[in-house]
């Protein structure tokens, strides 16, 4: 049985609901409109098949987009989204960047914010409210089936 949210319980939930796919909606637009420019950034970061990977980081993006808007496989959204932002943290704005730009240091500290957000997402699920039902009629996904 699931614990009743209050209403500020569940605008808070739907607000950082649409938060994370905001992020995630901005990212994927950035690539589809430059997917070249999104590539050169990433063989600049010295990995290879960059076209390949811009593509991948895309459909990644909007798959977590989805999720975080329809509540659909939440948890396990919330927590690849959580290894996709610890990977783009250290891969592109590393301790390797920081000589060069402190700014970079502060773009590395950013992910973090959003990784204890998607942690307490993933811990807390997608609410009761215009979250996917599944069949088994609970609402997203049980953390401790994982």
């Amino acid at each position: 049985m699931e614990n009743a949210q209050s209403l500020w319980q569940t605008a808070a939930i739907l607000i950082a609901r649409l938060i994370f796919a905001a992020v995630f909606v901005m990212a994927v637009s950035f690539k589809f409109m430059d997917m070249g420019a999104t590539a050169g950034y990433i063989a600049a970061a010295g990995f290879p098949f960059p076209l390949f990977l811009a593509w991948c980081a895309a459909i990644l993006e909007v798959l977590l987009a989805i999720a975080f808007l329809t509540g659909a496989l939440f948890v396990p959204a919330a927590l690849a989204a959580a290894v996709y932002v610890i990977f783009l943290a250290f891969s592109f704005h590393g301790p390797a960047h920081w000589a060069g730009n402190q700014a970079e240091f502060g773009f590395f500290i950013d992910h973090f914010t959003f990784l204890a957000g998607l942690f307490f997402a993933a811990v807390h699920g997608p609410g009761s409210v215009l979250a996917v039902k599944w069949a088994s009629g609970r609402t997203g996904y049980d953390v401790a089936s994982l």
